[in-house]
């Protein structure tokens, strides 16, 4: 068999090959539970999960996300995983992410692995964005400061930099378990800046499991379907290198897409992203300028209504708003013309001003223990 069809690679068009650092907005949803055999995320399953991005169906695919639910609901143990490349400045994209592992936190017996991914971020990206390993250091200090602010506390996260000689042992025996043929038959290319990030990834994602950490559990990551080509090696590298272990669990959020058109939020593109860390005239500037889904004119908007549908506006509610009934209330007066985009801009400036004006003050704070953490003093 194949390579191409041991990953359920149909390789002949770029909507087939997903570039997990790539800038374009991934829409076909359908398209991809296809080509990749991503299961649809089943509704049933949002009400027994009771947070924002579940109860608004945010979370649209999984890969054997049933083993940890089964846990959840038991109140067994279970990891609870994810990782942030430092590359550069967190946004409400991120959020989402760091979010969705705090949840994952709240429940009872959840063991947590956090990684603030510093050599991922060097190794990864070119020099132009991240020169060196201490610029990726300075963008973790930043980045860990901000998940702190979030919900997370000192022992729920790592720095890759940082990580313990078994962690990195594992890593290294990785590289026995994959070849150039099947990192291109993912990816589409060997370069080895990103061969090194991936297994440093594939680490994060299955060392929980190792008997040095918690042993055998199922594990959860959530990610976006532009991260997929890491979810199906990890699950095939499990298999290779954990063979009492658990393949691992993803679910995967809808893109929160960017502030322009057809791109996703993305810390390279900065008129593409609200910054948790961004003034409050940059937030107002970057939401003022943002794609909606309004008519040309106002006339037109409250005789035939709007689409929040495509709004980039309506996206940040829906993905940080804190009260879903409030928010489909005002997403349906915006379908129905009631409410016209000067008004949505204006109010969404005024909800993301204020969530950001006490994160910031919060992360602030935080700064001193993650400098601590990232540099190991």
């Amino acid at each position: 068999m194949g390579l191409k069809k041991v990953y359920g690679l149909a390789l002949d068009t770029p909507m087939e090959r997903i570039d997990p650092w790539g800038g374009l907005e991934l829409k076909d949803y359908e398209h991809l539970f296809k080509s990749f055999g991503l299961q649809a995320f089943p509704g049933e399953w949002n009400r027994k999960l009771h947070h924002a991005l579940f109860e608004r169906s945010m979370v649209v695919a999984h890969r054997d996300f049933g083993s940890v639910l089964e846990r959840i609901q038991s109140k067994k143990p279970f990891i609870n995983m994810t990782g942030i490349a430092s590359s550069g400045k967190l946004h409400l994209g991120h959020k989402a992410d760091i979010d969705l592992f705090a949840f994952f936190k709240s429940q009872a017996h959840a063991r947590n692995y956090f990684c603030i991914a510093d050599i991922d971020g060097y190794v990864s990206r070119p020099d132009e964005k991240v020169a060196s390993l201490e610029k990726a250091k300075e963008f973790a200090v930043g980045n860990l400061s901000h998940a702190l602010a979030l919900g997370l506390n000192e022992k729920d996260a790592y720095v890759q930099s940082q990580a313990s000689p078994a962690y990195y042992a594992f890593a290294f025996s990785l590289s026995k378990k994959i070849t150039a043929n099947m990192h291109e038959a993912i990816y589409g290319h060997v370069e080895f800046g990103k061969i090194a990030a991936n297994l440093l990834q594939m680490a994060d994602i299955l060392h929980g499991q190792l008997e040095e950490f918690e042993g055998p559990l199922p594990s959860i990551t959530g990610i976006g379907l532009d991260q997929d080509p890491h979810a199906r090696l990890a699950r095939d590298l499990a298999r290779r290198a954990l063979p009492n272990g658990f393949l691992p669990s993803f679910i995967y959020f809808k893109h929160q897409g960017g502030l322009l058109e057809g791109q996703k939020m993305s810390s390279s593109k900065p008129d593409t992203a609200i910054y948790l860390d961004d003034s409050q005239e940059q937030i107002a500037r970057k939401i003022q300028r943002a794609f909606t889904g309004g008519k040309p004119t106002a006339k037109e908007q409250r005789e035939q209504g709007a689409n929040p549908d495509i709004c980039r506006v309506c996206e940040i509610l829906r993905f940080h708003y804190p009260n879903t009934k409030k928010l489909y209330e005002r997403l349906d007066a915006y379908r129905k013309g009631d409410i016209l985009d000067g008004e949505n801009k204006a109010f969404t400036i005024e909800f993301v001003q204020g969530m950001l004006k006490k994160h910031q003050e919060l992360a602030a704070k935080k700064q001193k223990i993650a400098e601590r953490m990232v540099h190991g003093s």
